[in-house]
């Protein structure tokens, strides 16, 4: 036979034989295939964005499936994923809305730069040089890393200060972990009040800083009849749990740096 025939038949034979081996083990092995999980998986959005508490939807859809996971834990996919999931798996949705927040308000306006930054247009760059270059250690940089990830157009910055509109926002929390000052926190449509701040210098050193700025004066906690705002290291803090949104706070604040029935992420001095 001839050397060259003989070599294109005994690699086609060895194809054949491993093609049929990899056919026999596909079947021996193959994963069942939880048709629950397919059909739920199919109804998320598909951003894996982690903001329902697990990996990614995938992960998701098995932890519904298996009765470990609540519908309507999907910010992005919001109210319709939460009522396509529920039939599916023939519960009520029920649907906690998360948008955004930012925990500042001090802006161009309100604040002073204490140098003059010239290297990469970066928040996550900026901080390493000096922490910024803000007169507030505590605020924010302004250089979009949050605008950058957001899927949504839901955030800008203007006179030096992120901005996230929650009607856009879908809550997919990539602009938190964007945020190397952890100034975004996700807030429920149940805060009622917002301190739109993060210092935790004393009163003194933050009014010099930004003149919207929490100063620890306590006018908040004294006129709250709910017992929902205290003061924790120079910063008030208002328990959404507690907060019914009266807001005699927001009227006492001195810096105006308290904002009630909040979910909207502009802070502007009146």
């Amino acid at each position: 036979m001839n050397p060259i025939v003989f070599a294109i038949l005994l690699v086609g034979g060895l194809g054949l034989v491993a093609g049929l081996i990899l056919a026999v083990a596909s079947i021996l092995m193959a994963v069942p295939v939880d048709e629950k999980v397919k059909a739920l998986r199919e109804k998320l959005p598909g951003i894996n964005c982690g903001a329902c508490g697990y990996s990614g939807c995938d992960g998701y859809a098995e932890a519904m499936a298996k009765g470990e996971a609540a519908v309507g834990q999907c910010s992005p996919g919001g109210a319709a994923v939460a009522e396509a999931t529920g039939e599916l798996l023939g519960v009520n949705a029920k649907v906690e809305i998360k948008t955004a927040l930012v925990r500042c308000g001090g802006c161009e306006t309100y604040t002073a730069r204490k140098l003059e930054y010239s290297g990469l247009p970066s928040c996550a760059s900026a901080i390493l040089f000096y922490g910024g270059n803000w007169q507030c250690q505590y605020g924010c940089l302004g250089y979009g890393d949050c605008v950058a990830v957001c899927q949504y157009g839901a955030i800008k910055v203007e006179n030096g200060l992120a901005k996230i509109d929650p009607t856009l926002c879908r809550g997919c929390t990539k602009c938190v972990s964007a945020c190397p000052k952890n100034l975004i926190v996700m807030n429920t449509a149940a805060s009622k009040g917002v301190v739109r701040c993060s210092s935790h210098d004393k009163g003194p050193v933050t009014r010099k800083a930004c003149t919207v700025g929490c100063i620890a004066c306590g006018k908040c906690t004294k006129v709250c009849e709910y017992d929902a705002i205290h003061i924790d290291n120079f910063l008030a803090t208002i328990d959404p749990d507690k907060c019914v949104g009266c807001g005699k706070c927001a009227e006492n604040c001195p810096t105006h740096c308290i904002s009630v029935f909040g979910n909207v992420a502009v802070l502007e001095k009146e």
